[in-house]
């Protein structure tokens, strides 16, 4: 029996699914943070109690790991497991060159260093989150709280000189006090509208004291599975050059239809 989603769901869901067509038994996945990658987590927890999958997770959130665990998958730390064969997750924006902008979850410190330390990264997204040029989504900078306002006036200043349309930073909040991260930083969101040039900005505002990464992913995204509202996925590979379309069929399962949010 089909299951009755929203389309923004529906769409989630079945780039999540197809996404993990990717993991094999043996494989050690870095599992993503966000509520596409909720979805991805359900569905491999689904793989491991059915096909019995034997994986490790390595969760790029505390979020994440809750879930995973919750779900049956053997979560492991990134220092125990030292090299990951697979990383999925979710995004924020991606464009025809597969760059990304995350960090909208909180999470894109953790979430770059699992990705960098992967094989390959697969990122699971609805179609609404291609974009001609990043910065519509502001860019997360995730800053050392120690003199988050310096570092703040010196991000606004360094960006005169970049190839952006704004240049406004603002501190995260949760509700009336400072969002603080897994790693006990801050974030800065910048609201730049646009960015001309992703990799140029990604090494500048690494060099400013205080910050610690921003959210920009260039180069190391290897494919994006696209869901759509009609239960279609579209695959883009972009090292071996090719597209396809697939249709992913949406069954009831008890395991997965829980409540999806983190």
């Amino acid at each position: 029996m089909s299951i009755d989603l929203s389309p923004i769901d529906k769409a989630k869901f079945v780039a999540a699914r197809r996404a993990c067509d990717y993991v094999e038994s043996g494989m050690r996945v870095g599992l993503g943070t966000g509520s596409t990658a909720a979805w991805m987590v359900r569905c491999l927890a689904e793989r491991v109690q059915n096909e019995r999958l034997d994986i490790v997770g390595v969760p790029t959130s505390s979020r994440t790991a809750d879930l995973a665990r919750s779900l049956g998958i053997r979560v492991a730390s990134l220092d125990e497991v030292k090299w990951l064969d697979l990383t999925i997750d979710g995004t924020d924006e991606f464009d025809a060159n597969l760059n990304l902008i995350k960090g909208g979850g909180g999470a894109s410190l953790q979430e770059k260093i699992v990705a960098t330390a992967s094989d390959r990264m697969v990122v699971i997204a609805d179609v609404a989150k291609e974009v001609k040029s990043l910065g519509a989504f502001p860019l997360p900078l995730e800053t050392v709280p120690f003199g988050w306002q310096t570092t703040k006036a010196l991000i606004e200043e360094t960006l005169v000189n970049m190839d952006v349309l704004g240049r406004e930073a603002t501190l995260r909040m949760n509700d009336d006090v400072p969002y603080i991260t897994d790693e006990g930083n801050y974030i800065l969101d910048l609201h730049l509208h646009r960015i001309g040039n992703p990799r140029q900005l990604s090494l500048v505002m690494n060099q400013i004291p205080g910050v610690v990464e921003n959210g920009l992913f260039i180069d190391i995204c290897d494919a994006v599975v696209i869901g759509h509202g009609d239960g279609t996925v579209e695959i883009r590979d972009i090292n071996a050059g090719l597209v396809s379309e697939e249709q992913i069929d949406i069954l009831e399962s008890d395991n997965i239809f829980a409540d999806p949010d983190q």
